[in-house]
This record gives structure tokens, C-alpha cells and sequence, in this order.
């Protein structure tokens, strides 16, 4: 059977099936995201092959309506609109044509005049996240915390200590899953916003042009994330083989590091405030969250029903990285609850507040849980009281779930909008006797 992939893997190589390439835009003029210090007298569109002008080819498009084009027309390589005397502001451009071998290419791109040109993201008629891009993030979290968690469980709860074969093969089934997931959800998200970016349907998406979205922050953020999940994937894979558990060391190091793309591309590091002391506090924010909840999942699904032996150990091992982790994950949020919402009334009058208030409330309500683990059971557990840890089980798996919760409440806040800050009030003009 190996043998009959790997002669279908070789030929596939040898003979690749013939690729029917369509037109691929190759320049713009203005480019993109480019700021203007004056109106352009044209939008221009090279392409790589002939294109052939459609209807509404060229759309052009200010932050609040469209702008008639004087005149649009093609230049076999080219697509070309002269446009009108633009004022001062954001502009969009969104384009079709008709490709040489039959598909309509698509895209979008923006620009400013004497003002920065938004995000592709935010180009006009991008609607902004959905719930579906919310159930998408949430996902993509727990996928965060099944990988991040696990590992971080197996090396510095359990450290050294060897599982039984039923509970290797668990460990390796959770943790894979999340890296796998890691990477698809990943790419799912991506396709998401290209979708609302480019205002296409999926069957049109995988002709439009992604270039804009790659080029942003976002793209950076998803390309390294996916190389680096994996690469993540490789190592666990690796060790799941070998039977190396040294090789979960840089598996989890790159894990850690890599779920860092989320805070170099959020709201730590775009919005008003935003700096590398954010930017940090947001990664720590998201690791603690994921070691503490993924932690939690080991010790439902792995250690609790096929490894009775250790779950005293395990417990209070975990219990010591769960109380450092609740701190950081505190301080970092309080850090950046005060960075993003500067008066404590925005709290209920913004929507970006009132999401912020609704996971505080399932923080606290986990915190709580977690707080009568150490109050009851981690003494009774520490004293050696084995009545109280069959029925700790359905306890953990509780403050789990509520972890869950935790992460869906961080998925609708990070694709919120902060509130705008309010510009700072010059100082009064003194005047000066003489």
C-alpha cells in the first residue's frame, strides 16, 4: 500500500496536469494603500495577460458614496477610468474583468488624498466581522488552547513523568487536533474576511485578487501563523513517532511564539495607544488563557479517566501554574481594559464595553471556581483526603466549559471596535501682562 502511494505521490510529480493560469493584476496606479498629496488624474490596472472590459469594470468609490467616472476603457494589458477632481479623504477601488481563459478576476485596493487609505479590510462596503467570523475566532482559540495548553500541561504539570499507552495516544489525539485545527481554522478566517474585503461570492473569491489582504498586517499575521502551526505540527508529529518527548520543547516554544501573530496584528497594535507594551500585554493575556483552559482540558479528557494514579500530582501541579497564570491573565487585562477604555462609563455606553463586561462577568465566575479548588479541594488533595478526587472530575470539566464561554466572550471583543478616544484639549492660550 505504501509503496502504491508512493508511485502515485512520484508520477503526480513528474506529470503535473496542465495549469490554465488566469490574468493576475501586477500593478495599480495609485497603489496600493498609497497616500496621494494631490487628486490622480487616473486609475490605471496592469495585468500579466489580456483582460476584457466588463460593465462597472472600475468602481470608485469615496468613505460615504461612489464617484462617477468620467470614462472607463481597456488597453489590452490594461484597464484604465478617468476620474473627477477628488477632495481630501479615503477612497476605494474595486475592479473586475474578464480573464483570457473565461474566469472574471476580481479585487479591491484603497487609497488616500492627503489622508490614510484604510485597511482592505475596511475598504467601503466591507461590511466587518460576522458571527460566522466570531464562531470562526472562538475556534480558532480553542484550537489555541488544545495545542498551547496541552503541551504546556505535558512539560511543565507532568515534566517528566511517562503516561500509559492509552493516555500518550490521547495527549497526542487533543494536542493534534488543536494544531490541525490551528491551521485550517486559520486559513478559514482568512477566506472569511477576503470574502467581505472583496464583497464576492465564494465561487468569484477564488479568482480575486488576495495581494491587498497578504500585504497587511493581517496577511503578515496569517502566513506566519500558518508556516509556523506547521512546522508546530511537524514537531509533535515527530515526537508522536520517535518516541522523543524532548521534541514537544520547541513544538511548544513555537507555539507560544507564533500565537503571538494575533496580538501583532489586533487592536494592540493598530489602535490609538497601541505600542509593544500592549502588544505584549495582549500575547501574555492570550497565553495564560490558553495554558490554564487547554491545561484543564488534559486534565478532563487524559489524566482524570485513564491515569488515576497521578491525579493527585497532576492536580497540584497544575493548580501552581493555574494560580500564575490567573495573574497574568488579571494584569494583563486590567492593563489593557485601561488602555482601550479610558473612561469607566464606556464600559456601558459602547458596545465594545459592554462585550468587555459580559467576559469579565464569565472571568470572574471561573476565577471563583478556581478560587474554591484552592480554598477545599487542593488542601484536602495535599493532605492525601482520596475521597475528594473522584468528584473532582465533574468540577473541572465545569470550570472548562466556563473557560469556553470565557474564550467565545474573547472572540466577539477582539473583533469589536474599541471606542474613539477623544482628542486631547490644547492647553488655554495664557496671556502675559505687560
Amino acid at each position: 500500500m505504501k509503496r502504491l502511494v508512493l508511485t502515485a505521490a512520484t508520477l503526480a510529480l513528474v506529470f503535473p496536469a496542465q495549469a490554465f493560469a488566469h490574468a493576475t493584476l501586477e500593478h495599480t496606479s495609485p497603489g496600493f494603500r498609497e497616500r496621494l498629496a494631490s487628486s490622480p488624474g487616473s486609475v490605471t490596472l496592469r495585468f500579466d495577460q489580456y483582460v476584457k472590459m466588463l460593465p462597472g469594470s472600475i468602481q470608485l468609490f469615496s468613505a460615504k458614496r461612489a464617484v462617477p467616472l468620467k470614462r472607463i476603457w481597456s488597453d489590452g494589458l490594461m484597464l484604465r477610468a478617468s476620474v473627477p477632481r477628488l477632495a481630501r479623504g479615503p477612497y476605494t477601488v474595486r475592479w473586475h474583468a474578464l480573464s483570457s481563459d473565461g474566469h472574471v478576476v476580481s479585487g479591491v485596493f484603497t487609497f488616500g488624498v492627503r489622508a490614510t487609505a484604510p485597511l482592505p479590510t475596511e475598504a467601503f462596503g466591507a461590511s466587518g466581522p460576522t458571527r460566522s467570523e466570531h464562531v470562526v475566532r472562538w475556534l480558532y482559540f480553542v484550537s489555541l488552547a488544545l495545542v498551547v495548553g496541552g503541551l504546556g500541561f505535558r512539560l511543565l504539570v507532568l515534566g517528566g513523568r511517562p503516561l500509559t499507552p492509552r493516555a500518550e495516544k490521547r495527549f497526542y489525539a487533543t494536542v493534534g487536533i488543536g494544531v490541525l485545527a490551528a491551521i485550517d481554522i486559520g486559513i478559514a478566517a482568512f477566506l472569511l474576511r477576503a470574502e467581505d474585503a472583496l464583497q464576492l461570492p465564494f465561487g468569484r473569491l477564488l479568482y480575486g485578487d488576495l495581494a491587498p489582504l497578504a500585504r497587511s498586517r493581517f496577511g503578515d499575521a496569517f502566513i506566519a501563523m500558518t508556516l509556523g502551526f506547521a512546522l508546530v505540527a511537524a514537531l509533535i508529529f515527530l515526537a508522536w513517532l520517535t518516541d522523543r518527548t524532548v521534541l514537544l520543547w520547541p513544538a511548544f516554544g513555537l507555539a507560544l511564539a507564533f500565537a503571538s501573530g494575533l496580538s501583532l496584528s489586533g487592536h494592540s497594535a493598530v489602535d490609538a495607544g497601541a505600542s509593544w507594551k500592549s502588544q505584549l500585554a495582549d500575547w501574555a493575556h492570550l497565553s495564560a488563557a490558553c495554558l490554564w483552559i487547554g491545561g484543564l482540558i488534559q486534565l478532563v479528557l487524559v489524566v482524570w479517566p485513564l491515569m488515576p494514579e497521578l491525579r493527585r500530582d497532576a492536580f497540584l501541579a497544575f493548580s501552581r501554574l493555574a494560580t500564575v497564570c490567573v495573574g497574568v491573565l488579571l494584569l494583563a487585562g486590567i492593563y489593557l481594559a485601561i488602555l482601550r477604555l479610558p473612561q469607566l462609563n464606556d464600559l456601558w455606553t459602547t458596545g465594545y464595553g459592554k462585550v468587555l463586561l459580559v467576559k469579565i462577568g464569565l472571568v470572574s465566575l471561573a476565577l471563583a471556581w478556581g478560587g474554591l479548588h484552592n480554598r477545599f479541594a487542593v488542601p484536602a488533595v495535599a493532605r492525601g483526603n482520596e475521597r475528594v478526587l473522584p468528584r473532582l472530575r465533574g468540577s473541572l470539566l465545569g470550570e472548562s466549559m466556563v473557560g469556553m464561554a470565557v474564550l467565545l466572550a474573547a472572540a466577539v471583543l477582539v473583533d469589536a471596535k474599541p471606542p474613539v478616544q477623544p482628542a486631547p484639549t490644547p492647553p488655554a492660550a495664557s496671556s502675559v501682562q505687560r
